[in-house]
């Protein structure tokens, strides 16, 4: 019974974090915008078809973005329950650009991956204006399956590791190799290893 308990548990979890991704379009729209900011390319749009072509240009010639677009096809697809095509965008994200964004990840629309090599797993929470560069895992602590929580434009540097179940405030700064395993106040930077906070 304990065990019955437990799965029906982990599913209506499961079932609540799915129910929290944001929608296919409006995700994806909000990413390109971020994405060609970043690029420093142009980001105002003069309509969605506009807004499309951009997507499909950025998804042309970075495997970030492009691999960024599939977690949020898996996450739609598992929104409704679809089977196998989940798996598949997953696959897909991870030989483009070795992108990995587990089940649980709730991301909102509007977050900038630089470039592959990321690392996102666990119950985790990404809001939007947050900049991911390369070699950046945000996951877990072993024995606890919730992961961080990371605020808005929070700027995560390459290499970085956020590790737990932490809280990086608003317009945090996380410096490149940094290991974090402790909460981050809003609009501090966290250096070394492990992170130390300043204002």
């Amino acid at each position: 019974m304990d065990d019955l308990g437990e799965h029906n548990d982990a599913a209506s979890l499961m079932a609540d974090l799915r129910s929290r991704h944001p929608a296919f379009t409006a995700a994806v729209l909000a990413d390109t915008v971020v994405t060609a900011q970043h690029r420093g390319e142009r980001y105002e749009f003069r309509s969605k078809a506009d807004a499309l072509l951009a997507a499909l240009r950025l998804a042309w010639v970075s495997d970030a973005f492009l691999a960024q677009v599939f977690y949020r096809a898996k996450a739609a697809c598992q929104r409704r329950e679809v089977p196998v095509l989940p798996r598949l965008f997953h696959r897909l994200s991870m030989m483009l650009a070795q992108v990995s964004i587990g089940d649980p990840v709730v991301m909102h629309p509007g977050v900038y991956i630089v470039h592959g090599q990321v690392v996102l797993d666990g119950i985790v929470e990404i809001h939007p204006g947050v900049v991911i560069s390369p070699w950046v895992t945000i996951g877990l602590k072993a024995g606890n399956v919730v992961g961080p929580t990371v605020r808005e434009g929070v700027n995560i540097g390459t290499g970085a590791k956020l590790i737990g179940p932490i809280d990086v405030g608003t317009g945090a700064m996380i410096g490149a190799n940094a290991v974090v395993v402790s909460d981050v106040p809003e609009g501090t930077t966290a250096v070394g290893v492990p992170a130390a906070k300043s204002e």
